[in-house]
């Protein structure tokens, strides 16, 4: 690593508003106090976050530009410009831990690719929280991301999922626009098999959070509506 670059921050951002104080550690909140440079999924969110950890820092004088899935080579070259010089940068995400599942990755990538120091800092992730909690394997699981709108192509992946998760001993992962939750919670329980497990993570760490984990044959019983909060869904056959 050269001496002359800077090094790369992983700063985990909160997954629930208001729980800054309680989610985020002091190592983060010193990094975050002596960095000015940042590249962020979204200039709202990453200013809301950093002034919500009361450091003192006036939020103007920061440098924050936007890295997101449409960031384009050329344009992260140059975002990566400053680390390449010797400044520290900071990635933010919009929640949760950057490079999972975010777009946080482009820039650990290049930074790999150049000889740039990366440091991940330990925070809130709800992939991992909702598969903690869920009593399932940890040992061998797989994130699939969003299912696809379409219905039939939906019922198709979450077939998929359970036949995986049977032949492969695998936990699933897998999440929802918050809006479609309980369009796929009922796709979920119309589609599996009853003897399946799902355990359903909405708004982990904050003040709805709900972790709950049943047979699909016990959530047929159950009356739910999870509403539009971020959740997770892990499932284990």
């Amino acid at each position: 690593m050269s001496k002359n670059k800077g090094t790369l921050f992983l700063i985990p951002n909160v997954i629930a508003d208001g729980t800054a104080e309680a989610m985020i550690a002091p190592q983060v909140r010193d990094i975050v106090k002596n960095t000015s440079y940042y590249l962020v999924e979204n200039l709202r969110t990453a200013r809301r976050y950093i002034s919500s950890l009361k450091l003192g820092l006036t939020i103007e004088a920061l440098e924050l530009e936007v890295l997101d899935k449409k960031t384009k080579d050329a344009a992260l070259a140059q975002l990566m410009k400053p680390v390449m010089d010797g400044r520290d940068v900071g990635i933010i995400s919009e929640s949760g831990c950057p490079g999972i599942a975010d777009p946080g990755a482009l820039a650990v990538e290049y930074a790999h690719k150049h000889g740039i120091r990366v440091v991940p800092l330990v925070g809130p992730s709800s992939l991992f929280m909702a598969l903690m909690s869920s009593g399932f394997s940890g040992q061998h699981f797989a994130f699939s991301g969003y299912l696809p709108i379409d219905k039939k192509r939906r019922i198709d992946a979450i077939k998929k999922l359970e036949l995986t998760a049977r032949e492969k001993y695998q936990t699933q992962i897998f999440m929802e626009t918050p809006y479609r939750n309980d369009h796929l919670f009922a796709d979920l329980v119309k589609t599996c098999s009853a003897n399946v497990k799902l355990c359903i993570a909405k708004d982990v760490s904050g003040q709805d959070e709900m972790i709950m984990t049943k047979t699909i044959a016990e959530w047929k019983k159950v009356k739910l509506s999870i509403g539009k909060f971020p959740t997770i869904f892990v499932l284990s056959a």
